[in-house]
């Protein structure tokens, strides 16, 4: 039977959808914003770093408000700061104003997730946790396969710009809706009781959470490769594999939806089975998806072979979306409910600041001097960097984990 929690599970499913497309579509129109403002890769892949420094700087300071008020209220009000700022992205002659508008999006998006992660975990039992905040995230892949997809076919179309200015509808629609979510109980769903306001040395206490760094590590790797390859694949498959921008990004897209909703699912269903078992599930299934994502991400850009090249990607982004709900869910589950917002806010800087804030600026600086094959090559290093943190994490998840927030 659907409930309350259900529409707030699928209002809050819809505003990250809309995060994903927003944040992807620049993506998918690089070569034509490139060809358009004559722009070097080091310049494109800064357009990329810019939203993610402002996301990852705004993200502390939004995490202490996050705590302290409403976060419906924060989510809402930053889904009307990134509509109006992809709209003025739609608007923008020059390379300077686009780079603002970006910019101004990362401070957007970052209100929302600071604090998403922990309304959804608040609205549902300890038990449900790991499905439900892979469904949560599955607006990762299908939002950014969307955003290719549409950044492709428009921009190819009607120009770059009017991919922006269509994306930014339906977030300026939302935004009431959003505001009126019901606030649930920080905590109180989880299994435990309603903390009271968090102070200076319970945020001190993430830095000596032993499982909290290690993951945050974890994914920061997995950032830097997947944000990297995110931008630049739709690239590389239009200068590699002679594909168009709509092509490109078409397939990339489709690729990027089925297999990110397959894993991602898959990921979620294997950690809460494996976390009934042991409290090193979530980080078990994690592991393994980062160790066999890599040497598949390696292969699909060596290959000359197109059809190839599209087979690793899908089986390289199956294996790696395997980590979405399992590393979230383990943030949750090694964290006080009163410190939640603040916590995702810090793993969001660092794992942006370690990651996708220098990958597409550093490796578009690399495609510069080496092309863009041997660039996009390092990716698979951090991604086995990843699946080693995970499983040294399981050294000590057990005893991290907050006994309130314990796996049953």
């Amino acid at each position: 039977m659907l409930t309350y929690s259900h529409y707030a599970l699928g209002l809050l499913f819809a505003v990250n959808l809309l995060n994903y497309i927003d944040r992807q579509i620049l993506f998918a129109v690089f070569p034509l914003v490139k060809a358009d403002l004559g722009l070097s890769d080091t310049s494109l892949g800064f357009l990329g770093s810019a939203f993610m420094i402002s996301y990852m700087v705004s993200a502390p300071f939004l995490g202490w408000i996050g705590d302290r008020i409403r976060r419906v209220r924060l989510a809402g009000w930053g889904l009307s700061v990134w509509s109006i700022a992809t709209a003025t992205s739609g608007l923008a002659g020059s390379y300077a104003t686009l780079l603002m508008s970006r910019a101004t999006v990362g401070i957007g998006e970052a209100s929302f997730g600071t604090v998403s992660p922990g309304l959804i975990s608040d609205f549902f039992s300890k038990e449900q946790r790991g499905r439900v905040l892979s469904l949560f995230y599955l607006a990762i892949p299908v939002g950014s396969a969307i955003g290719y997809i549409l950044g492709g076919v428009l921009g190819q179309r009607f120009g770059w710009h009017a991919a922006f200015l269509v994306a930014a509808v339906p977030g300026l629609l939302l935004v009431v809706p959003t505001l009126f979510v019901r606030e649930p109980d920080r905590g109180v769903s989880g299994g435990g009781r309603q903390e009271s306001r968090p102070g200076s040395a319970d945020y001190a206490g993430l830095f000596r959470n032993r499982s909290f760094v290690t993951v945050t590590l974890a994914m920061a790797a997995m950032t830097f490769a997947l944000g990297g390859l995110a931008q630049w694949v739709p690239t590389f498959l239009c200068r590699v594999h002679g594909q168009g921008v709509a092509g490109a990004n078409m397939l990339f897209g489709g690729i990027t939806v089925v297999s990110g909703i397959t894993g991602t699912l898959a990921g979620g269903w294997l950690g809460d089975r494996y976390a009934g078992k042991s409290g090193r599930g979530y980080l078990t299934v994690s592991g393994w998806g980062f160790f066999l994502g890599g040497p598949i991400t390696a292969y699909a850009l060596m290959t000359p072979s197109l059809p190839a090249c599209l087979t690793a990607i899908f089986f390289a982004e199956f294996f790696l979306f395997f980590n979405t709900g399992p590393l979230n869910t383990t943030i949750v589950n090694v964290v006080s409910p009163s410190v939640r917002a603040m916590a995702f806010a810090v793993n969001i800087f660092f794992i942006h600041a370690l990651g996708d804030a220098v990958s597409p600026t550093l490796l578009g600086w690399f495609s510069d001097l080496w092309g863009l094959r041997p660039a996009l090559l390092v990716t698979p290093v951090a991604v086995f960097i990843a699946a080693t943190l995970c499983f040294f994490c399981t050294r000590f998840i057990e005893t991290d984990t907050q006994p309130d927030q314990a796996t049953p």
